[in-house]
């Protein structure tokens, strides 16, 4: 059924089976239940062979080829792919490692700082402000969309297993990298964004409707804290490999 707005992004259909379904190429393969989705780039090609991973498929876009791989981490068959920028690219991919058998996905990647997070410090969103379209492609209406409970508790349990300094947050997920103006950074903070990515919402959504468990952990890189004196740092290059192992770790306790 389809739920009519005047505003298009608002419009809402409940229906689950689409013209196009992310298992539309019937290809032979089965991945793991348990997947890390991770926002790293070329470091996931390398963790993978490093670990003695194997390439299992090929997710082929437009634009760029994203090997999907499965690894066995701590004796579990694990798939780990790379997760693209954008709510749009990621949950597309996201869906179709659904699709072909994963269950229980943790996210990693970084986010740009609201307050006066130092760098590479490791943050839970617990809910996420849906300033992005994808998710409404999945989801009703909503200004929030709450993460998995079970997942933000493997998370929260595998950082105090690595006696990191951790906090819980809402993220705030935009479609708009540049547009992140004075006004609407501290609009979102005054809603208590304290991060802001542009992924972590349009990826519960379609979690949620595919009945798949996500959550997500999240590293500092730059930092709007600041609004007279934006400052890049260093994107948080310094915390990615230590937030790929926090991933494979929580993931194990899904």
């Amino acid at each position: 059924m389809i739920i009519k707005n005047e505003i298009p992004i608002l419009e809402f259909d409940t229906e689950k089976t689409a013209v196009i379904m992310p298992r539309h190429q019937n290809l032979d393969l089965n991945l793991p239940e348990k997947a890390v989705f991770a926002f790293m780039c070329e470091y996931v090609d390398e963790y993978a062979k490093a670990a003695g991973g194997k390439q299992v498929a090929l997710f082929e876009s437009a634009t760029k080829d994203y090997p999907i791989y499965v690894i066995n981490h701590k004796g579990v068959d694990i798939c780990l792919a790379q997760a693209p920028v954008g709510a749009a690219a990621a949950t597309q991919i996201m869906d179709w490692l659904i699709g072909y058998g994963v269950k229980k996905i943790i996210a990693g990647g970084c986010c740009g700082a609201l307050k006066d997070y130092a760098e590479g410090e490791f943050l839970i969103p617990c809910r996420a402000l849906r300033d992005e379209g994808t998710s409404y492609h999945y989801a009703p209406p909503s200004r929030f969309i709450e993460l998995d409970k079970s997942a933000v508790s493997a998370i929260e349990n595998t950082l105090k297993e690595h006696k990191l300094k951790y906090e819980k947050v809402t993220t705030w997920s935009t479609d708009g990298f540049y547009r992140e103006t004075k006004e609407m950074v501290k609009y979102r903070k005054e809603e208590g964004c304290t991060v802001v990515e542009m992924e972590c919402s349009a990826l519960a959504a379609c979690a949620a409707m595919r009945n798949a468990v996500f959550g997500q952990i999240l590293y500092t890189a730059d930092t709007l804290a600041n609004l007279e004196n934006y400052d890049a740092r260093n994107w948080g290059q310094n915390a990615k490999e230590y937030a790929l192992k926090l991933c494979l770790d929580s993931v194990l306790k899904l």
